[in-house]
């Protein structure tokens, strides 16, 4: 087994009584997408500029690259592709102009830049904007712009942190294909997100966050299949909270409600399936248990405030 590209080992970061990240220890192998997913306040975003050399750790230690952060920063950031949460483009720069003065930061001579800038903007499905600026591009145009602007270095890694939210599904699907790309190149991806299908289909491992603590880490299935029974009922619609304490719910392994819909967590839903077809008033949805289960699990229900 390889060595890990990058490691995390037991970092912590406090600020002032509040511990936002708690010993949490973590590697990424060559050609892995390690995926960090949690609610709002989980520490995702703490520990993902800690990674940068962004946010000192109080405590723990991070190597990348044979190299220690913060010792060593620099030489890290120039193995790194960094894709943020929010739109860093410079909106007075047209998109080739946006990669060739990127390329710049890190030492790439004009003549280099020209020369990756066509095969860039191609890998982001943008060549026919290479002219237009920021400004003049759809959300998605502008993710894509800012992942190949990641690329310019040639990373061994990339950290990218939720970079497809507030995408429109086709927008998403197109940089998910984008991504999956990098991977087959043989790149290494730290990827953050809220989006439990995107953790799903990009994710090689999963790192579970709460409260600034690992509270599971394995393969997406992996982690389903420990957690949850195989199969959800989902039910709703007039009198359907009332199953949540009737004798049906005996028929399930477990029982949830949410809003207006019961979900029942069973390992043979047949039987279930079979009484609830005595309520045609009732609607159900059987479906196999998934990653926003276990998220919903392992962190509960209750909706957080950012922080």
């Amino acid at each position: 087994m390889s060595a890990p590209l990058f490691q995390a080992s037991r970092l912590t970061k406090r600020y002032g009584d509040t511990t936002v990240v708690d010993d949490l220890s973590f590697h990424i192998a060559p050609g892995e997408c390690l995926g960090v997913i949690g609610p709002n306040g989980a520490g995702k975003t703490t520990t993902i500029r800690m990674c940068l050399g962004l946010t000192a750790p109080d405590a723990g230690e991070i190597t990348a690259m044979g190299r220690r952060m913060p010792q060593d920063a620099q030489a890290i950031k120039a193995e790194l592709g960094v894709v943020s949460q929010f739109d860093t483009l410079d909106p007075d720069f047209t998109c080739a102009e946006n990669l060739q003065v990127y390329g710049g930061y890190f030492g790439i001579g004009r003549k280099a830049m020209r020369e990756r800038t066509p095969r860039l903007l191609e890998f982001a499905a943008l060549s026919h904007k290479a002219d237009a600026k920021p400004g003049e591009l759809s959300g998605g145009m502008k993710r894509r712009l800012s992942l190949a602007r990641a690329l310019v270095n040639d990373p061994r890694l990339l950290l990218l942190d939720e970079p497809t939210t507030g995408l429109d599904p086709q927008a998403r699907h197109l940089m998910w294909e984008r991504l999956q790309l990098l991977l087959q190149q043989g790149k290494s991806i730290l990827l953050t997100t809220h989006f439990m299908d995107e953790a799903e289909r990009l994710c090689s491992r999963l790192l579970v966050l709460d409260h600034g603590r690992k509270i599971a880490e394995g393969p997406p299935r992996a982690l389903i299949a420990e957690h949850l029974e195989p199969d959800v009922v989902e039910v709703y619609g007039q009198g359907a909270l009332a199953l949540a304490d009737s004798p049906m719910s005996q028929l399930a392994a477990r029982t949830e409600v949410s809003g207006e819909t019961v979900f029942f967590y069973t390992h043979d839903a047949r039987t279930l399936m079979a009484r609830l077809g005595d309520t045609p008033h009732l609607r159900t949805l059987h479906r196999p248990a998934n990653l926003e289960d276990l998220f919903l699990k392992l962190t509960g229900r209750q909706i957080r405030a950012a922080g």
